[in-house]
């Protein structure tokens, strides 16, 4: 009888329960055009036939080469920031079931039993007596009935917030994804980079040491010797510079991966490098609404729209419900004869006549509201100059790639023309310094474009969202 009396009271509650005051959610235009910038820079920014679109290509897909994915494989079970994104996530995951727990009641039991033993002398019937005693008391305690969807409302609120959270997470493993795959890309280049300075210090060394011959048996000016010298210096610094680089690159890439990365997982150089594979822009209209960033400030936009409903609700009475059923017994033998039942129903209603505070309120989440809409119309804005600087970056980088070759092979010959014409005395060597500057500038700015090259293939898998792969997101190791 106490179970049906429970059950018809939360039914009762739930039937009445389903009003909510929130507005209709609509989601805001995109304040972008509905197809990407034209004009010279995006001519070649174009996939090859076949290519996948970002959002159905996994990283690994993207990724071809073996070593990048196991360094990858890493940093989503070690680096810390993913890590703290995911225990955000379960954190607004466990609010979100709280607020949830809200809609329903509490109910508690409780239950007591004694039992005595009255001596014949002190009994009335003048026989050892053994009277048995118990209680049995289910309650529910200050169950708000949620006519107006006051708490449902807060509930949808928590949902979202833990939505936020969750495309958090997923941008934050994106983002790792794109960071240690342009972190290993660099230390490529930055190890090619030092290679060649070495090579030029070698020989500018051999050079220094050729012309010294000559000048000590007086067949060359202390000029020569003096801009050899210099060139010999110059080529040591930057030897020393890209060592620290190098080792700089490869500190940044253990903290993104989150500790020790082997040696056999390390770039000796861009011409080691499988390339990232290309991927398909698609239309800002099909991309930018999957980008989990945007995602995240539209769950950010509904949570403050379901916090209108709840502030709403302030305004109109509260309804309140406190009941407690019990039944005893003072013999055991006897509970269906002498057992006894009582209940208490005690509704509790608060109409709100004046309350500034909660008028106050509901202007606040108002003005909430606009500041969501606004940030998710800039996250979108963002996003779409995100692609669009990276379809910028891919459409005029095979240009530059190739004008940065001929450059350096136009250079490469120069300087073994000046060097014959030194050799012959038929030019001064400052001629075949300049060679060797221009030459060994050449060749620097072909392996920065090498490196420009891969790194927009990252940029735009990145910028597009990246791929559905579960892994980019999880947090590996938690």
């Amino acid at each position: 009888m106490i179970s049906h009396r429970v059950l018809l009271l939360g039914a009762a509650a739930a039937f009445l329960g389903g009003c909510s005051l929130a507005p209709q959610y609509t989601r805001p235009e995109a304040p972008v055009q509905a197809s990407w910038p034209a004009g010279p820079a995006y001519d070649n920014a174009q996939a090859p036939p076949g290519a996948k679109a970002a959002a159905e290509a996994t990283w690994k897909e993207v990724f071809p080469d073996e070593r990048l994915r196991k360094v990858v494989g890493m940093a989503l079970g070690n680096n810390r920031s993913l890590r703290i994104a995911a225990l955000n996530a379960e954190y607004a995951r466990a609010l979100y079931g709280v607020q949830r727990a809200e809609l329903f009641p509490t109910v508690n039991a409780t239950a007591a039993g004694a039992k005595q033993r009255v001596p014949a002398d002190l009994s009335r019937s003048g026989q050892v007596n053994r009277p048995e005693e118990y209680n049995v008391n289910l309650g529910i305690a200050a169950w708000e009935i949620d006519f107006f969807g006051r708490i449902r409302s807060l509930k949808d609120a928590a949902l979202e917030e833990y939505l936020a959270t969750e495309q958090a997470r997923r941008s934050a493993g994106i983002l790792l994804v794109s960071e240690v795959a342009n972190a290993w890309l660099s230390l490529a280049a930055d190890r090619e980079t030092l290679r060649l300075a070495r090579s030029t210090m070698e020989t500018q060394k051999a050079a220094y040491d050729l012309i010294r011959k000559r000048y000590d048996v007086g067949l060359l000016p202390e000029l020569d010797l003096r801009q050899a010298q210099t060139r010999v210096d110059v080529a040591r610094a930057d030897a020393a510079f890209y060592e620290r680089r190098v080792a700089q690159d490869r500190n940044a890439l253990e903290l993104l991966a989150g500790g020790r990365v082997p040696d056999e997982l390390l770039p000796a150089d861009l011409s080691t490098v499988v390339p990232p594979e290309e991927v398909a822009a698609g239309l800002p209209s099909d991309v930018l609404l999957r980008r989990p960033d945007i995602l995240q400030a539209e769950s950010l936009l509904r949570a403050e729209n379901a916090n209108i409903g709840a502030a709403r609700a302030t305004l109109f009475p509260r309804i309140s419900l406190t009941a407690s059923f019990g039944t005893s017994s003072a013999e055991l033998s006897n509970l269906f004869k002498s057992g006894q039942e009582s209940w208490n129903f005690a509704p509790r209603i608060v109409l709100p006549i004046f309350d500034a505070r909660s008028w106050a309120a509901l202007d606040a989440v108002k003005v909430r509201r606009e500041i969501a809409v606004a940030q998710y119309e800039m996250a979108i804005q963002s996003a779409f100059r995100d692609v669009a600087d990276a379809l910028a970056a891919k459409g005029t980088i095979e240009e530059q790639l190739a004008a940065q070759q001929s450059l350096a092979e136009a250079v490469e010959a120069t300087y073994r023309l000046s060097s014959q014409r030194y050799e012959k005395g038929i030019d001064s060597y400052l001629g075949v310094l300049d060679a060797q500057r221009s030459l060994y500038a050449a060749q620097q700015g072909l392996i920065s474009a090498r490196l420009a090259r891969l790194a927009a293939r990252v940029n735009l898998y990145a910028a597009l969202g990246g791929g559905g792969d579960e892994d980019a997101s999880s947090g590996g190791g938690r």
